[in-house]
């Protein structure tokens, strides 16, 4: 049985002190048990509290992040790739570009685990306590076409251009048209001039993205606040999927061709 008392609980969580009033039973034994003084039984009591407004704030802007998979640096086996530059990415996760308004480019082969280390950069970010957006290119060209359609282009473009680091998967994928090349300067402008971090995965090198731009001029100046201001990383080696496919069974049954 509960030793809470019905009008502490109530205030509780009328003060919306939930993380308090989940641990009290226990901090209350610890402290009749003697094991906290006065001071101590309150100070863990708030540090009980602070702990679960984090994970609670933590767990919202994961949900907001919108990522494909939970995919984190942790879980990434460096083993099963020995040819992609670890120390580079794990010198990433210390978050250094974050704070300098830098960017990160991963280029390189298909399956190579780009998007899983796009992810979990952006997952040790929202650790940090910054917002992230996960979306692929061509979704993000066609929401802010939508945008064109409706009116409400800039306000999807000032909704991307506000979140503090912004992951485009599959970028530079192909040609792109007049008016997506304005789009996309329009995005990297606004960003650069708010100082927000970007993201871009490709499987094609920076160089390689100029081509791409019906319009040089417009190409040059986005590619040059893109290419400049981020540390890129090549990333090659065999493909990392088949690490990730669940194994067969040895009792199962082959099918006939």
């Amino acid at each position: 049985m509960s030793i809470l008392q019905p009008p502490l609980h109530a205030s509780l969580r009328a003060l919306k002190l939930s993380g308090m009033l989940d641990t009290l039973d226990t901090r209350l034994a610890q402290a009749r048990a003697g094991d906290l003084g006065h001071l101590e039984f309150l100070q863990v009591l708030c540090e009980d509290e602070i702990a679960r407004r984090e994970s609670a704030a933590m767990n919202r802007r994961i949900r907001r992040a919108r990522f494909e998979t939970p995919s984190t640096l942790e879980a990434f086996d460096f083993a099963a790739a020995p040819k992609l530059p670890a120390a580079a990415i794990r010198d990433l996760a210390a978050l250094r570009w974050l704070g300098a308004g830098e960017s990160v480019v991963l280029y390189g082969p298909v399956g190579v685990g780009k998007t899983h280390i796009a992810q979990a950069l952006g997952h040790l970010a929202i650790r940090s306590g910054a917002d992230v957006r996960f979306t692929k290119t061509g979704r993000l060209l066609a929401d802010l076409a939508g945008g064109h359609a409706d009116r409400t282009f800039e306000r999807r473009l000032r909704e991307y251009a506000r979140i503090p680091v912004l992951i485009l998967d599959d970028f530079a994928m192909r040609e792109l048209t007049a008016t997506q090349a304005d789009d996309l300067y329009e995005l990297v402008t606004e960003r650069a001039t708010l100082g927000g971090s970007m993201i871009l995965t490709s499987n094609r090198a920076p160089v390689d993205w100029y081509p791409l731009f019906p319009n040089p001029v417009v190409a040059e100046s986005l590619l040059d606040r893109l290419i400049n201001t981020s540390h890129q990383i090549f990333m090659n080696a065999p493909s990392y999927r088949p690490n990730k496919r669940p194994r067969q069974s040895a009792t199962a049954v082959p099918m006939d061709n």
